[in-house]
């Protein structure tokens, strides 16, 4: 059995979803501790029981420690197929936090996964579902990784309710990825959407946006940019938000997002995104800081030596990098720093190699 300190690194939910990713990928249990033991609310909450709950039941793992507030538990995965199915997360959890946890087994079941996911697709501290769908679904592609992402209905906190449908199509390994600084920027695009508010709010999230990238010397005067205003949708919760992408030059994408608040000028939701994209664009990284984090088990999966060039060593991105070691026996070596622009390299394992 694996052991995993739920205390290292960030110390959050990043390292129950990774390691239970790991694990059920793997067919190897693991006991996990600590689980967010120095956060205000130490251990499972909700959100992460869900995840817990959907792997289980999917792979028809063994579960201990199971409920609110445990900080601890052990999973035994007993490599049970997964069924197509519609996962109800309840509320506004996050779908794209659940995505991270069971994708890595669902591309790898030998058979195309169809899911139904209900719950939260534009929430606080996870990537809203069009980041996925513009920037992680293209940079997977490159590794051999192919999903469908379908946006039925949009979910705001705190009652959630949207819908992704997703198809992931069966892989039998992962191509390595190499992406490293980039020299010209082809074209920035984004969408800018809301649910339950007038349409002039999409529209003020947009026109700031492309105002701000339009006024920074980092985007050239002639570089095409392309923001599709959606009209508002109904919603179980209110919310507006923008995600913005930069196509870059030698297979680099980076992307950066932000979400409406009550108070807060819709302006300001536009130019934050705009300012954030900009600032990684700075470094010339041709992957962004939320995408390396993701990368990083996929990467330690891949059939060769990957290197990216990420515009932010993340202390996430650290913490991801010491549970895949542990599961995958595999070593990144990094050149840069915590919260520098950094190089990130491994020589990754064959998953037929490890199962």
């Amino acid at each position: 059995m694996i052991e995993i300190d739920g205390s290292i690194g960030e110390g959050g939910g990043q390292i129950l979803r990774t390691s239970l990713a790991l694990s059920t990928l793997l067919n190897k249990p693991v006991r996990i501790y600590n689980i967010r033991i120095n956060r205000p609310n130490p251990g499972l909450r909700p959100q992460h029981m869900a995840s817990v709950k959907v792997l289980s039941e999917l792979t028809e793992a063994e579960v201990k420690g199971l409920n609110e507030g445990s900080t601890e538990l052990v999973f035994s995965p007993k490599g049970g197929r997964v069924k197509n199915t519609v996962i109800d997360i309840g509320t506004a959890g996050s779908v794209t936090l659940l995505l991270q946890a069971i994708t890595p087994y669902c591309i790898f079941t030998g058979s195309p996964v169809k899911l139904r996911i209900i719950g939260g697709t534009d929430v606080k501290w996870s990537p809203p579902v069009d980041y996925i769908k513009y920037v992680t679904v293209p940079l997977f592609r490159k590794m051999g990784i192919k999903i469908d992402v379908n946006l039925i209905k949009r979910g705001f906190y705190p009652k959630g309710g949207g819908i992704v449908d997703l198809i992931f199509h069966p892989c039998d390994e992962l191509t390595p990825l190499q992406i490293g600084e980039q020299s010209k920027i082809l074209h920035v695009k984004g969408v800018s959407y809301a649910a339950n508010l007038p349409s002039h709010v999409v529209k003020r999230q947009a026109d700031s946006a492309e105002k701000t990238l339009k006024e920074s010397n980092l985007i050239p005067y002639n570089t095409p940019i392309n923001l599709i205003q959606e009209e508002p949708v109904a919603a179980l919760s209110p919310g507006s938000g923008i995600v913005l992408y930069a196509e870059l030059d030698r297979d680099g994408l980076i992307g950066a997002d932000s979400l409406g608040e009550k108070g807060i000028p819709a302006e300001r939701v536009g130019e934050s995104a705009a300012n954030s994209l900009l600032l990684q664009l700075k470094t010339k990284a041709g992957v962004d800081y939320h995408m390396c984090d993701m990368l990083i088990p996929y990467l330690g999966l891949a059939s060769g030596l990957s290197k990216i060039y990420t515009s932010n060593m993340t202390l996430h991105t650290v913490t991801n990098i010491m549970i895949v070691e542990k599961f995958l026996n595999v070593k990144f070596n990094v050149t840069g720093g915590l919260n520098k622009p950094s190089y990130i390299q491994v020589e990754g394992k064959n998953i037929t190699q490890l199962r």
